[in-house]
C-alpha cells in the first residue's frame, strides 16, 4: 500500500493559513489582559499604602477624564465612577462640585449641640453657598451620608474623636448630622472638661469626644496655655488620656495643629511631678514623631483589631496666608467665596513632612489604622472658614475685630454646618 504526499503547491495549504489568524487577535487580548492584571495589582499595592496617604496618583476608572475649572453638577444616572469601596478606590483626587439642591443635614439654629465658635451664620455670616459644595472623587461615587444607616451602624457601640478642636467640630458633625432623627426624650449630651457624650438611648449608641491636642499628656490640656513657649510635652506618655479610651468600639484620632506653633516642642520623658526643669527642645517633626510612636505603641498594645476600630484624621489644613492661592493682598481667608479650582492645590497650611511622619508611624504599626484622608480635598476650601463670624476667648468678635481681618479671623476652624460634614461622609463610607 502507497501512501500518497500532497504537493508542496497544493491549494490545501491556504486554509491551515486561514485557520490561524483567527488565532493571533486571540493571543493579543490574551496578553493584553495578563499585563492589565499585573498593572493593576502593582497600583492597588502602591496606592493604598500608608505611607502614600498624600501622593496624588489615582486608581482605575470606568472612564477617566481629566478636567480643570467648575464643573456642573453631575446627573447620578450618567455617573460612571465605582462604587465607594475604601479597598479598591481613594478619595484624595476629586473636585468640589456647587450642588444648591443639596441641603445639609442641619443648620447652626437647628441643631442644640454646636459650639458658638462655629455658628457662623448665627454670628452674622450672610453668604450660604460654602454649605452647597460637594466632595465627588474622580474614581467612585462617595455615599451621602444617611442618618438612620449611620445609627444602624452604630447600635450598642461607642463612637470615640479624640484629639483637638477640629476633632471636636468633626465630633459636633457627626452628632447633628444624626440627632435629628432621634425623638428629644431619647437623646442627650453630657459635657465635661475633657469627655463629653451623646447619647442615642434608644439605639444603646453613644458618640464621643475626648479632648487630647497633643494626643500625648502635656502641661496645656486644661487649662490651655496660651503661649506655646510655656508648653510642655510628656512625649513618652498617653497615660492620663488613654485610660478613657479602652472599651471604645471605633476611635478616630487626630492631632497636628497644636505641634505648628513654629517653636521648638519643650519634650519632657518622665513624671511633671518630678518638676519641668528636665525637658529637651526639639524639632517640631522629631517631637512629633516620638509622641506618635507613644500612641501608635498604646494602640499596638491595648486595642484588639477583632473588637474595636481604629481610625486617623490627617491634617486639617490652615489657610492664613492668601498669597498661596495668588492674593497678595488678601487678608488670609477672609471675604473667600469659593473653593481654590487649581487641581493639585497645596497650600502652606498642610505641611507634608509632618503628614508622612504620620504615614510612616501606622505603616510600623500592627494594629490596622484606616486614615480618613481630608488634607487635599480641604485645602481647597478657603472659602469654608469661621473667619470673622466666631468667637475669641468666649466672646464673640467687636466690630471692631471684624474689621480687622488679617489679625482676627480664624482661618484654622471650619463653619459647620460645612467641610467636617464631608469628613464624616467619608467616615460613613468607611462604617
Amino acid at each position: 500500500m502507497s501512501l500518497s504526499v500532497p504537493l508542496p503547491s497544493a491549494p490545501m495549504a491556504k486554509p491551515s493559513v486561514a485557520r490561524l489568524k483567527p488565532h493571533l487577535p486571540l493571543l493579543t487580548v490574551v496578553l493584553f489582559a495578563l499585563t492589565f492584571l499585573a498593572l493593576f495589582h502593582t497600583q492597588r499595592v502602591t496606592f493604598f499604602s500608608s505611607s502614600s496617604i498624600f501622593k496624588l496618583n489615582s486608581c482605575t476608572r470606568k472612564s477617566a477624564s481629566s478636567k480643570t475649572g467648575e464643573e456642573p453638577w453631575s446627573d447620578p444616572l450618567m455617573d460612571d465612577r465605582f462604587e465607594f469601596d475604601p479597598e479598591e478606590c481613594s478619595v484624595v483626587n476629586g473636585k468640589w462640585v456647587f450642588n444648591r439642591s443639596i441641603k445639609p443635614l442641619y443648620t447652626d439654629r437647628s441643631c442644640p449641640y454646636l459650639d458658638r465658635q462655629v455658628s457662623c451664620v448665627k454670628n452674622g455670616r450672610e453668604d450660604s453657598d460654602y454649605r452647597h459644595w460637594e466632595w465627588q472623587p474622580d474614581d467612585c461615587r462617595l455615599p451621602r451620608f444617611n442618618a438612620e444607616i449611620a445609627l444602624k451602624k452604630l447600635r450598642g457601640k461607642r463612637l470615640m474623636f479624640v484629639g483637638d478642636s477640629l476633632q471636636r467640630g468633626q465630633w459636633q458633625s457627626f452628632v447633628c448630622m444624626v440627632q435629628w432623627l432621634i425623638p428629644e426624650d431619647k437623646k442627650s449630651l453630657k459635657r465635661g472638661r475633657f469627655h463629653s457624650v451623646f447619647s442615642a438611648k434608644e439605639y444603646e449608641a453613644t458618640i464621643e469626644f475626648y479632648w487630647a491636642p497633643f494626643l500625648v499628656h502635656s502641661n496645656s490640656d486644661n487649662p490651655i496655655i496660651g503661649d506655646p513657649k510655656q508648653r510642655i510635652l510628656r512625649v513618652d506618655s498617653v497615660a492620663n488620656h488613654s485610660k478613657h479610651w479602652t472599651n471604645v468600639d471605633i476611635l478616630v484620632f487626630n492631632t497636628y495643629v497644636w505641634w505648628m506653633s513654629g517653636v521648638q516642642i519643650k519634650s519632657l520623658w518622665g513624671s511633671f511631678q518630678n518638676g519641668e526643669e528636665g525637658y529637651e527642645e526639639l524639632d517640631t517633626p522629631i517631637a512629633y514623631r516620638i509622641g506618635l510612636k507613644t500612641w501608635a505603641n498604646w494602640v499596638d498594645s491595648n486595642v484588639n483589631p477583632n473588637k474595636t476600630r481604629v481610625f486617623f484624621t490627617t491634617m486639617s489644613p490652615t489657610h492664613t496666608r492668601s498669597i498661596d492661592w495668588g492674593r497678595a493682598n488678601g487678608s488670609k481667608c477672609f471675604n473667600e467665596t469659593k473653593p481654590i479650582r487649581e487641581r493639585k492645590f497645596w497650600g502652606s497650611g498642610s505641611d507634608k513632612g509632618m503628614m508622612s511622619v504620620v504615614a510612616k508611624v501606622v505603616e510600623r504599626m500592627k494594629v490596622p489604622v484606616a486614615f480618613i484622608n481630608i488634607t487635599h480635598l480641604s485645602d481647597y476650601r478657603i472659602d469654608a472658614h469661621t473667619s470673622v463670624y466666631t468667637e475669641t476667648g468666649g466672646r464673640l468678635l467687636t466690630a471692631e475685630q471684624k474689621a480687622d481681618p488679617l489679625h482676627h479671623a480664624d482661618c484654622i476652624h471650619w463653619c459647620l454646618p460645612g467641610v467636617p460634614d464631608t469628613w464624616n461622609q467619608i467616615l460613613f463610607a468607611h462604617l
